[in-house]
């Protein structure tokens, strides 16, 4: 071996660089960059964000070790025989959907239901602001064929299943579905859509809302009564949530029953150093890797597409379609209620908590500075994160019946 030749395996990640795929490199660092940027500048859900562009990075290094097929694969990945340890998280994480159950069980431990319970109506707006999966759903269908060619019945219906659940700003969910339709190839968009849209509610929801609302009805003031439901009532409620809907909703019994197991470890009242192990240090740990691993997923082969393009379009199509869902709905009640409820209301109803709600009471102290519908708000969104599961649990099973 000459001295060019040395020289050229030593700097073999430099001359890469130089090459055409080197350029897709650059552009996913770039990538990469802006999501750290919303972190870390603007605040963005950093805990998300921060791991996933940082991992975006990781996955992208300039290739050294050769995988199936001949392809080179970045070292942190590493190949079937010898993986790395992006591709280990990867696998015990995300591919056995291990990540999303725990996140659910540190969320359930988060979420008091009380303004749930003592406001039950609230549940609608829950139902309500799922109408983007649906109708995205049924767009996919029509325009999955147009950007990939070739791509069969059976891809088509998995693929639109996983994107009108992007539209709930529900990552655990978006993920469990496309892992249960063995979407591998189109995971790295399905989860950056999901969870980039996520941190974004600050900067989507407020523009969809003022459009669809008048400045009078934005001012709206809803009464709340004080007080903390029953030691009893907060603790059968997510027993008898699970079994009604594990029974109704099989397919959505592991997430909403780790969702309300954390819920219970939280109420219980015996268990206070678990509860709070699970709002924090687990929630923090599994964020972390959570995100770390969907950035892994960010292959510049995989991820350069426009299928790519596809999926953050219609995923944010779905997004919008959630909160004007909701909004509508909340405007359409106010046609019967001599109590009028504020229409923003209906836009908590996404999975985002408490994102959506802190947006909501953001914005109505913006209209009217002493107009507190926080609690309300709350009560949506608690409510939405209960009903993007059943939507995903419901997705899996009438697309099952049709594959």
């Amino acid at each position: 071996m000459n001295l060019s030749e040395i020289l050229g395996d030593l700097f073999s990640g430099v001359t890469f660089l130089f090459s055409a795929a080197g350029i897709k490199t650059l552009v996913m660092f770039i990538i990469a960059g802006v999501l750290i940027y919303l972190a870390v500048k603007k605040d963005y859900e950093p805990a998300l964000l921060l791991p996933i562009g940082f991992g975006a990075i990781l996955a992208n290094l300039p290739p050294m070790l050769m995988a199936g097929g001949g392809t080179a694969v970045a070292a942190v990945l590493g190949t079937a025989e010898e993986p790395g340890f992006l591709k280990v998280l990867f696998d015990a994480g995300i591919a056995n959907e291990l990540f999303p159950v725990l996140i659910f069980i540190a969320v359930g431990a988060m979420i008091d239901f009380t303004p749930l319970l003592k406001d039950p109506s609230m549940i609608f707006f829950g139902a309500a602001a799922q109408f983007g999966i649906f109708t995205t759903f049924l767009v996919s269908i029509l325009l999955i064929p147009l950007v990939i060619p070739g791509a069969d019945d059976n891809l088509v219906l998995r693929l639109a299943s996983a994107i009108g659940i992007i539209g709930a700003a529900d990552g655990p969910t978006t993920l469990y579905v496309a892992n249960h339709f063995k979407l591998v190839d189109y995971m790295a968009p399905i989860s950056v859509a999901a969870y980039s849209y996520m941190s974004l509610v600050p900067v989507i929801q407020p523009p969809v809302i003022r459009a669809l609302t008048t400045k009078a009805e934005r001012q709206i003031r809803m009464d709340y009564q004080e007080g903390r439901s029953s030691r009893t009532a907060l603790i059968f409620f997510p027993i008898i949530v699970t079994i009604v809907a594990g029974i109704l909703v099989p397919m959505s019994a592991p997430l909403v029953g780790s969702l309300m197991f954390g819920n219970l470890i939280r109420e219980c009242g015996v268990l206070e150093r678990l509860s709070k192990t699970a709002q924090n240090e687990l929630a923090n740990l599994v964020t972390i890797l959570l995100g770390i691993s969907i950035g892994s997923t960010m292959v510049a082969n995989n991820f350069l597409r426009w299928d790519t393009a596809l999926i953050m379009g219609l995923g944010l199509f779905a997004f919008v379609f959630d909160t004007a869902g909701g909004v509508l709905f909340a405007k359409f009640l106010n046609l019967f209620r001599k109590n009028k409820v504020n229409p923003m209301i209906g836009a908590a109803g996404i999975s985002a908590f408490p994102m959506s709600a802190r947006v909501i009471q953001k914005m109505a102290k913006e209209e009217a500075p002493y107009n507190f519908i926080l609690m309300q708000a709350i009560s949506a969104n608690v409510s939405g994160q209960l009903g993007s599961i059943i939507a995903g649990g419901m997705v899996i099973t009438l697309v099952s019946m049709l594959l």
